[in-house]
């Protein structure tokens, strides 16, 4: 499907509807559907926030040029869901940010890319080994997407500068963080790029950086947990990636060290182990070889330190304007308006796989194939199946109905 082309009017619109009060990824959504278009939505709002018996401030006009001035003067751009520069894999997550704010180069984000994440306190051997899988992934085509943090993050970005990295922030573009960081962003724009979905001037609080790990996950078709803490943040990236029907891969570390413990837990609970690039090359391989139209999946059952319920907007439930759950079986599209679609699925999806499993072992690319489901919706069902006991997962992954 070819994208869509929002016009300046349209781009500031929708910047306008996604920067007003309570308003985030699942409410503009559902604000779109409803009223066909931004513009329409914004009309609507004040109304719907009355009947609802709230006063909501909207994003005025003047603001939302400012932003859009400040934006372009920095040298970067918005890119709306659904236009050709959107990353394909963003995309495919149900809370993919309407827009996005990019500096650099938007052909690294088009490229298949692999998150790597892992503590800020790392060690010299977590950050040497993380450097080495970032050079060998980058020389084997990949871009490096993580999020700029000190130890693991700065690592795996200082080594593939040259091949393209990108970083994705929890706040705008002018606020890095760590400020200690703000050179290495500097030069990794030149190759790669810089990410966020929060305004100019925005200064990240704690809970921006959920939400910027989802995006690390998401635009990655698998991510890498190097050292991490048995609740960390990179075990919410990890948490993301499963919930979005990513690869989840951990490097083991000694059990005497309490950097090891979250990647440890993470393999025992599903994760693929690996020690090479090779490993993760070799498992994402067939995803490049289709286009990148199927998400593998491993099962990763582990508790992130964060409420898997918990949301990451004050989102707003309006009379008649129903949210689209965080993690729905959704597939957006546009029409030719410019109104995004949901596709929702017809049948129960774990009744799909369990119709089509039996005692014979048949892999997960093969259930996809066979269900005609997303990847993401056989992931989440895979992982309820196997929580109650119903199917049974043997050596290489293969999966089959439990006897």
């Amino acid at each position: 499907m070819a994208g869509i082309v929002l016009s300046d009017r349209q781009r500031l619109d929708w910047l306008r509807l996604i920067r007003s009060e309570s308003i985030g990824p699942r409410t503009f959504r559902s604000l779109m559907n409803r009223f066909g278009g931004a513009s329409a939505a914004l009309d609507a709002l004040p109304e719907l926030g009355r009947q609802a018996g709230r006063s909501l401030t909207l994003c005025s006009q003047a603001e939302a040029e400012r932003e859009f001035v400040a934006t372009q003067r920095l040298g970067a751009r918005f890119i709306a869901l659904g236009e050709t520069g959107y990353p394909k894999a963003l995309q495919a997550i149900d809370s993919a940010p309407p827009l996005l704010t990019v500096l650099g180069s938007g052909e690294a984000l088009l490229r298949p890319c692999v998150a790597l994440v892992g503590s800020r306190n790392a060690s010299a051997a977590g950050q040497k080994f993380t450097a080495r899988l970032a050079r060998d992934l980058g020389e084997a085509g990949f871009v490096v997407v993580s999020g700029l943090a000190r130890g693991i993050d700065t690592a795996a970005h200082q080594a593939s500068l040259e091949t393209g990295t990108v970083a994705v922030l929890a706040g705008g573009l002018d606020e890095i963080y760590p400020p200690q960081n703000q050179p290495l962003f500097d030069k990794l724009i030149a190759q790669g790029a810089g990410v966020t979905e929060m305004p100019l001037g925005w200064a990240p609080r704690g809970r921006d950086f959920p939400r910027r790990n989802r995006l690390v996950s998401g635009l990655s078709l698998g991510t890498v947990v190097v050292e991490a803490a048995r609740k960390s943040g990179s075990l919410i990236t990890a948490r993301f990636a499963n919930e979005q029907g990513r690869q989840v891969f951990a490097v083991p570390g000694s059990p005497l060290d309490p950097r090891a413990e979250g990647g440890n837990h993470l393999i025992r609970e599903g994760a693929t182990l690996i020690s090479e690039a090779a490993h993760v090359i070799e498992a994402l391989g067939p995803l490049l070889n289709d286009g990148m139209t199927s998400l593998d999946f491993v099962g990763v059952r582990e508790e992130s330190g964060q409420d898997p319920s918990d949301r990451l907007w004050d989102e707003l439930d309006l009379p008649g304007i129903a949210p689209a759950p965080e993690h729905a079986a959704l597939s957006p599209g546009f029409d030719p308006a410019g109104a995004l679609v949901e596709t929702r699925v017809a049948e129960d999806p774990s009744a799909v796989l369990l119709r089509l499993l039996g005692a014979a072992p048949i892999s997960l690319d093969d259930l996809v194939r066979a269900s005609g489901l997303a990847a993401r919706d056989v992931s989440r069902a895979v992982l309820e199946l196997e929580l109650s006991a119903a199917i049974q997962r043997h050596p290489g992954g293969l999966l089959s109905r439990a006897v």
